[in-house]
């Protein structure tokens, strides 16, 4: 078995390997925010004995379908090469699922700020269709998971060519998620302004994936940059508003 092991291991003793690992491991956890929000706003929706559930179905199954696509890597990679040219750019099958995930998440956020906004057109549509709304939720979860996999992994592939340390960041990524979800949601839940700039975010995720589905790749970290100064901004409101409903009860 060691002797079977070995020549796997030869990247432990190699401080770059470890760097990439510990680079490799941020990297997943900040790209698995985009479906980390999906997640919590989705499943906030169900009825609360399903949320965690779903949640954790969700986040498993996210860990199982990276696990199999890195298990394919060799297929993955060739979703990279180009299959029909339009409009001056070599379109591959990631640039079509980046643009059918986009579509899909620019879709959903629409939808969703227009039932926060006006939540009154939605009641008469959701009586009678709480039965259906875990199956749902499931389905559209695996479908973003599908998504954000193939791009996580596109990803782990041009950092390193050692697949345990995509494996070990892959189970470090999602298992941080996994244990953010349900605090996540739960703050998101409890601050309803959150839940707007949340879905904004969602719209823009969409369109950048869109974007990058054409060919316009946009740094991820002008997008994480713009994410964090929006949600600083909304942290300082949301302290404001306390301590001037503090101000007031103790008037």
């Amino acid at each position: 078995m060691i002797d079977f092991l070995a020549p796997h291991l030869v990247w432990l003793n190699d401080p770059t390997a470890w760097v990439a690992l510990v680079t490799l491991v941020v990297l997943e956890i900040v790209l698995g925010i985009d479906n980390l929000i999906f997640i919590s706003i989705l499943t906030n929706k169900l009825p609360p004995e399903q949320q965690v559930p779903a949640r954790r179905l969700g986040i498993g199954a996210a860990l199982i379908m990276r696990l199999l696509l890195l298990a394919t890597i060799s297929f993955i990679v060739k979703l990279t090469t180009p299959i029909f040219t339009a409009f001056g750019h070599g379109f591959s099958w990631r640039d079509l699922i980046l643009i059918a995930g986009g579509l899909f998440l620019v879709w959903k956020a629409t939808k969703e700020i227009h039932h926060t906004v006006d939540p009154e057109d939605h009641k008469d549509s959701m009586v009678g269709t709480l039965q259906l709304t875990l199956a749902g939720a499931i389905f559209q979860i695996l479908l973003l998971d599908l998504v954000f996999s193939i791009d996580s992994i596109i990803t782990a592939v041009g950092m390193t060519d050692e697949i345990a340390i995509m494996y070990i960041a892959v189970i470090v990524a999602v298992s941080v998620m996994l244990m953010a979800a349900t605090p996540l949601a739960n703050f998101i839940a409890k601050n309803p302004t959150i839940v707007m700039l949340a879905l904004g975010f969602l719209l823009m995720i969409g369109m950048t994936l869109i974007a990058d589905g054409f060919g316009f790749h946009v740094p991820k970290g002008y997008i994480y940059a713009a994410m964090g100064f929006s949600a600083l901004v909304e942290g300082l409101n949301m302290m404001a508003r306390r301590r001037k409903k503090a101000r007031d009860e103790s008037h």
